[in-house]
């Protein structure tokens, strides 16, 4: 063999021809392993070292879309209760969604709960009796009063460009614990405003994508990943398919040099055949007790949908998976009362009350709250203001959303939106902030959680963000 070619050498070629081959059974032994489908230390999903101490080290995100009432639901306003029918005393936005007229009172009384006497309104009587564990931030408020920009906005940072989702950048941060699940699965999701978007990773590496589970007009019994069964092939024909494929996919890298969408697929091949196993077990909730069943509202139909999605969440978190969404939705865009707000909201409750506090408590027994984190909320809230004569508008201006677990101060409240409940007043949160909040809790800091991309760092919060450390138990 002539030592000195005429044409220039491959990586390849180069290891196999230098210190004697030793270089090449290197890379040979951690290709082996990478197609193998072993936990290797080339896995992009690999679990990572936060910036600092982490309180939560997964999330399951509660989304009730349509925009709950805060007002209605856990911010009382005894002045809205005495003034309704009168004219909010205050100026509006300029910008709304729509005209509203006087001030409607809510139909729901508000109760203490818990050693922390934290209020809580009777469409929610199961989650009162989880008081304690929860902190409520009363004082959000965003930038779009429509559903398209608020979600993205709520789910991505951005209301205007296509951004990484929540999900997706704390996957990029701190991989995943289990290698045969994503990273990141949403449950149900919405296919409208903004869709695939909302749980997109844009130009994060791909393995930080989400997994949806179904979509929203799918019932969570029937809801399962795409093509996840292989009824053609054997699993071992599968493996040699692949062991084959991921041969000449990577003698294409070392000739090319790297290649971000090509190393994407192959992780996401190897991934799929993993999945095969490891997904319907997980979602199997056939080998739960009854009385598990029964505490996520199983046994009703009223609850037993959103009670699957719940019990999924809490069998994917306690295998490694980082981040679930749950979303409540339907055709009707759910939580969006523009009219017969009682009707509307009490169904909506009903569906979803029992479900939330048997995930939380059984989180708690089984040791995981301490360090899960559980948000619940939606893209906005509503006004204080009626919508005709029985509904509210859209209100990014001041709402409520609450966490739970994973390091927060539990039984407690932060922030306040004005006597009547529509601008966010005290100690104000954007979702900015909340964003940021929620990346310290995991560990990461939000201002070096970036990602270069079109000649600039980009990060969740933007040029934006600041931690609300007050929420910190």
């Amino acid at each position: 063999m002539n030592p000195f070619p005429a044409s220039p050498l491959s990586r390849r070629a180069m290891l196999q021809r230098s210190a004697a081959g030793f270089g090449h059974l290197a890379l040979a032994s951690l290709l082996a392993q990478q197609t193998q489908g072993a936990s290797a230390p080339l896995s992009p999903l690999a679990a990572k070292l936060p910036h600092h101490a982490a309180r939560a080290k997964r999330v399951i995100f509660l989304f009730m879309k349509g925009g709950p009432s805060a007002v209605d639901t856990f911010d009382p306003k005894p002045l809205l209760d005495r003034d309704h029918g009168k004219a909010y005393p205050f100026a509006q936005p300029r910008v709304k969604f729509a005209e509203t007229g006087k001030l409607l009172k809510s139909p729901w009384k508000f109760k203490q709960y818990g050693q922390s006497g934290l209020p809580v309104s009777e469409l929610f009587p199961h989650v009162a009796q989880c008081a304690d564990e929860l902190c409520v931030i009363r004082s959000l408020h965003g930038t779009n009063p429509a559903h398209g920009g608020a979600l993205l906005k709520l789910h991505t940072g951005s209301d205007v460009q296509v951004r990484p989702s929540m999900g997706s950048w704390i996957t990029y941060g701190l991989g995943t614990e289990n290698d045969n699940l994503p990273a990141f699965i949403t449950i149900c999701p919405t296919l409208a405003h903004g869709g695939v978007n909302n749980w997109g990773a844009a130009f994060l590496p791909a393995w930080c994508q989400g997994t949806p589970i179904g979509n929203a007009a799918v019932p969570s019994d029937q809801a399962m990943v795409k093509h996840i069964r292989n009824t053609k092939l054997s699993t071992g024909l599968q493996r040699q398919q692949l062991d084959l494929l991921a041969q000449m996919n990577h003698e294409h890298l070392e000739l090319t040099g790297p290649n971000q969408a090509l190393e994407g697929r192959i992780n996401s091949f190897e991934l799929a055949f993993r999945m095969q196993m490891a997904m319907p077990d997980a979602q199997d909730v056939d080998n739960e007790t009854e009385v598990t069943k029964k505490l996520y509202g199983m046994d009703n139909p009223v609850t037993s949908n959103f009670g699957r999605q719940c019990l999924m969440a809490r069998r994917f978190i306690e295998r490694g998976v980082r981040f679930v969404q749950v979303t409540h939705s339907d055709s009707e865009v759910q939580w969006d009362q523009h009219g017969n707000l009682y009707k509307g909201h009490s169904k909506n409750a009903a569906e979803v009350d029992k479900p939330i506090a048997g995930l939380l408590k059984d989180l708690r027994s089984r040791g995981l709250l301490q360090d899960t984190l559980v948000i619940w909320g939606g893209e906005f809230g509503r006004t204080p203001t009626a919508q005709g004569t029985d509904g509210r508008d859209h209100n990014p201006e001041g709402f409520t959303m609450w966490l739970a677990g994973g390091g927060v101060k539990a039984g407690s409240t932060y922030g306040a939106t004005d006597d009547y409940g529509y601008f966010a007043q005290e100690n104000k949160v954007h979702i900015h902030d909340f964003h940021a909040t929620i990346l310290a809790l995991m560990g990461m800091d939000h201002e070096k959680l970036t990602y270069r991309y079109a000649g600039r760092d980009f990060r969740l919060t933007d040029v934006f963000g600041h931690v609300v450390k007050e929420v910190f138990a």
